[in-house]
């Protein structure tokens, strides 16, 4: 009972400290904007525009510093990223020397607003800059989300990279705020919409033979720094310089880091 007496009285005294603290600064501030005009109620509210300006100065200060610092280490996790294959699943030349590699989840709605934007990056730059899409389901959009990823990889194998990116575009075109809500028959369907057996694609869907890929990507995607989606890199394929690019930002800002590249 003394223990919690004393916490109580403890932390009534800091209290109070932090709080006379502040009223002591803001009372320096009023009598330093005084003058000769005493203390009047401009002088006091030029205080506090002082006092916020610098409070607003202190947390720009400290958010900068973050932001640096949370750069630095996307820089350095970056370096992990693994190399784009010519047999993975891009979308424009495989021979571009310029290539966006995107994690993403079918399921997530800024990666629905993302997609359209990777087709204006391609041909923006025809022959120059291709698209490589990498799985990174969230496990808030699961099981939908990891069940279309692999629906997706059994679309590739049966029928191709162009099949892979018609089943691509039509997952999102279906994908809403609060997950489209696919069920298995809906998902066969498009598939076979794409241009898949039915039968061989539902054998592949339920075989579990492409958990282990889905799983690797975000895996890989993680070791690279990729923390949501979309998680995009800009990866110069001739010199290896690679460059982060977190969300789902515009063709305009992918260009002021795409042309310095070409």
């Amino acid at each position: 009972m003394v223990k919690k007496d004393l916490g109580l009285i403890l932390a009534i005294v800091f209290a109070s400290s932090v709080i006379s603290g502040s009223l002591v600064f803001f009372g320096m501030q009023v009598s330093g904007n005084a003058g000769a005009g005493g203390v009047t109620v401009e002088n006091i509210e030029k205080a506090f525009d002082n006092y916020v300006k610098k409070q607003e100065q202190k947390q720009a200060e400290i958010q900068r510093q973050a932001d640096e610092e949370e750069n630095k280490q996307i820089a350095e996790s970056s370096k992990n990223l693994k190399p784009v294959a010519k047999n993975e699943h891009i979308r424009g030349s495989a021979n571009a020397p310029i290539s966006v590699v995107t994690y993403s989840d079918f399921e997530c709605p800024y990666c629905q607003v993302f997609h359209p934007i990777t087709e204006q990056i391609v041909a923006a730059y025809p022959e120059k800059v291709n698209v490589v899409y990498r799985h990174f389901p969230l496990s808030f959009h699961d099981p939908l989300a990891t069940r279309e990823a692999i629906a997706s990889e059994c679309v590739a194998e049966l029928a191709g990279n162009n099949a892979f990116w018609k089943y691509a575009d039509d997952l999102y075109a279906t994908t809403t705020s609060g997950g489209n809500g696919l069920n298995d028959e809906q998902i066969v369907a498009m598939a076979v919409e794409a241009g898949v057996n039915k039968t061989a694609f539902t054998t592949c869907l339920d075989s579990g033979k492409y958990d282990k890929k889905v799983q690797q990507d975000i895996e890989e995607g993680g070791n690279a720094g990729v923390r949501g989606t979309p998680g995009n890199f800009v990866v110069n394929n001739k010199t290896g310089e690679i460059v982060f690019v977190k969300g789902a930002q515009s063709l305009a800002y992918f260009q002021t880091i795409i042309d310095p590249m070409l």
